[in-house]
């Protein structure tokens, strides 16, 4: 009886999951955007209310940096009902114009805290400047004088998780340099000309232990550094990284510290892998044999995780809010995924 009970079981109470529905408004953008960047927050910090701007940037194929309030597209999204004025979303608030014809693909804001009114923004281009856009309550302003000691195209920018005025740089001249915006003349305050074997494409600081720094080559190694370790560096001493991976045979693409755990990181390349990796593993002398993988490439123990089956891969970042969740974007899409190993 309890089996024709459940064969008569109305479908209609259960309903099948339906596929999800994306929604999303557009924003009108003169040229290719070349990199997007969201304003920082503190972590738990919410959105501000309606009323208040958030900001996103974009790096602009015609050279140009472009600032857009998201805020009303952002509560159209979550609430239902709520119109957004189309005038004000679809023009920039602020252009930058600082860097000529100049393209970039590098940008990172600070974090803001409590101080919406008072934002920065950095952006570095291909000739090798770096610009610091600032905001007051009303208005942006960019500093006519630009940070000038790279050679070659700025590859990537971060703020310092410690300290509010102090930033990092690399670049295709293969160095890595800390730059303190109040020091005079726009000169780094410490740097290492050859962290890689060629282009430093990328670089993350660690969040939980600001003297780590994150690095990534166009050669296809991971390396991390210890600033301590920068201030030592002269013409016939050059700093060592503290650890040191090329498991990579492709350009790293992007590498990001996990935002809690301060040994763990992740990295892409354009091998197509997107890899987990955790320092606080050491090799085990009395472990028997050695680990593989199917071509018989030995695997460090420090490796958790290979993620594989995209094409192209140009970022990877962990889930601010879903611990130990990655994401990555790629020319066939986005990939959200979770392991066991953190």
């Amino acid at each position: 009886e309890e089996d024709d009970d459940d064969e008569n079981i109305d479908e209609d109470a259960y309903p099948i999951d339906e596929d999800a529905v994306l929604e999303y408004h557009t924003i009108p953008h003169l040229g290719g955007v070349n990199r997007i960047r969201a304003q920082s927050l503190a972590l738990g910090q919410p959105l501000p209310p309606v009323s208040k701007p958030y900001h996103v940037a974009t790096w602009s194929d015609t050279g140009k940096v472009h600032i857009y309030d998201i805020r009303p597209l952002v509560e159209a999204l979550s609430t239902p009902g709520f119109v957004p004025d189309n005038a004000c979303t679809s023009a920039p608030v602020f252009t930058l114009n600082a860097h000529s014809r100049a393209e970039g693909f590098t940008m990172d804001w600070a974090s803001s805290g409590s101080n919406s009114s008072s934002l920065r923004l950095l952006t570095g281009d291909v000739h090798s400047k770096i610009y610091l856009t600032t905001s007051s309550s009303s208005h942006f302003n960019t500093l006519p004088q630009p940070f000038t000691l790279h050679t070659s195209s700025v590859e990537d920018l971060q703020w310092s998780p410690g300290e509010p005025t102090v930033f990092g740089s690399c670049s295709a001249d293969c160095s890595i340099r800390i730059w303190d915006v109040h020091v005079k003349g726009r000169r780094s305050v410490i740097g290492l000309e050859a962290a890689h074997d060629s282009d430093v494409n990328v670089i993350s600081w660690n969040k939980n232990t600001a003297y780590l720094l994150l690095s990534g080559g166009d050669e296809g190694g991971i390396k991390v550094w210890d600033l301590w370790n920068f201030k030592e560096s002269t013409q016939y001493h050059k700093p060592s990284p503290v650890a040191s991976f090329a498991w990579h045979d492709s350009p790293i693409t992007s590498v990001e510290w996990h935002p809690t755990e301060d040994s763990i990181l992740t990295a892409s390349g354009a091998d197509d892998q997107v890899t987990l990796w955790d320092l606080s593993v050491e090799h085990d002398e009395d472990e028997m044999g050695v680990n593989e993988d199917s071509q018989g490439e030995e695997v460090p123990p420090q490796l958790l995780f290979v993620h594989q089956g995209q094409k192209d891969i140009k970022e990877v970042h962990w889930h601010p809010q879903i611990p130990g969740a990655v994401m990555t974007t790629a020319s066939d899409g986005f990939n959200f995924f979770k392991t066991i190993s953190v």
